[in-house]
């Protein structure tokens, strides 16, 4: 059994616009599966219909083996979300506020001050009970609005952009929480990212979308696997150069093997040798200066944009 299924859901709003265009996921029990596509791909909207906050114009889902629509009451009490926003109040202590999410759920007191305890030592968050939550940091803060959503032992966790806005160590330190969650807790995770290095490195499966549709979904070595090449880097000081580069490369390359990566341009190719010399020849022969070039081997970036660039060229 899956712990979520969706079968072609489509979501148009009245105002036209179609969010999600016949849309299929299937994620499993005890997993950390990740969601990537640009802002307005369809992943708020996705999430606000697997939450129960939205029902889609047409489509089913199955959460836990169960309809949405027609057990939505049970779904809700089988998850928890997190969202960009805390739900923490400032007004209340770590603790006040972690027992005043068991009571919304009905634990028992007992039960309730177990959980919080084993949660607030699990997610690191003992040190920080002496202070008032509002001078908590950001990062801080997130980690104990997780721990509030895992007091009602959720089977399903969703995570939207959960790392957005900290620093290292503490993505770093949200990363093992995360692991922790589906390793000892049992619980599914579903987490939207802007993050490709932290999909990468955290999920079990990943799924790429664009325009409301499944471009691609799989492993991160499945997906690292889909273009059997080696790819050329070359790195520049000034846009200009990168400019007057791929005014020339476009006139020896097809244009869906080049992009643009912050100062870098990334060259796909099947016959790396080949290539390099070819490339080298022609940045001396027209004196583009460059700061160096190499062979790398594509990372799930570069899926990620030759993915999404795809499928945009194919629609125009």
């Amino acid at each position: 059994m899956y712990a979520i299924e969706t079968e072609n859901i489509i979501k148009q709003y009245k105002n036209g616009v179609q969010a999600l265009s016949g849309l299929s996921i299937y994620v499993k029990n005890n997993e950390i599966f990740s969601l990537l596509g640009e802002n307005g791909a369809g992943k708020s909207t996705l999430i606000r219909i697997l939450t129960t906050y939205l029902r889609p114009t047409s489509g089913k889902v199955i959460m836990l083996g169960k309809n949405i629509y027609t057990e939505s009451k049970w779904v809700r009490e089988q998850i928890a979300c997190v969202a960009q926003q805390t739900s923490i109040d400032m007004h209340l202590s770590l603790e006040e506020n972690m027992l005043f999410q068991s009571r919304l759920y009905k634990i028992p007191k007992i039960e309730a001050i177990k959980r919080m305890k084993k949660l607030i030592y699990d997610f690191g968050l003992e040190r920080y009970k002496k202070y008032p939550v509002s001078s908590y940091s950001g990062g801080v803060k997130r980690r104990l609005d997780i721990a509030l959503n895992m007091m009602s032992k959720p089977q399903i966790l969703f995570l939207d952009e959960p790392t957005v806005g900290m620093d290292i160590q503490s993505r770093n330190f949200m990363w093992k929480m995360m692991k922790q969650i589906r390793d000892e807790f049992k619980t599914t995770i579903f987490f939207t990212t802007h993050y490709l290095e932290e999909a990468d490195s955290l999920s079990d499966s990943i799924c790429i979308m664009k325009d409301g549709k499944i471009v691609k979904q799989g492993t991160p070595l499945e997906l690292r696997l889909l273009f059997q090449e080696n790819i050329i880097r070359l790195k520049f000081s000034t846009d200009t150069e990168i400019r007057k580069c791929i005014e020339i490369l476009t006139h020896f390359f097809p244009p869906k093997k080049i992009l643009i990566r912050n100062s870098e341009i990334i060259i796909h190719s099947q016959d790396i040798q080949l290539y390099m010399k070819h490339v080298i020849s022609l940045l001396v022969e027209q004196n583009i200066p460059f700061q160096g070039i190499e062979s790398i081997q594509p990372t799930l970036e570069d899926v990620f944009l030759r993915l999404t660039q795809r499928e945009q060229e194919e629609c125009v």
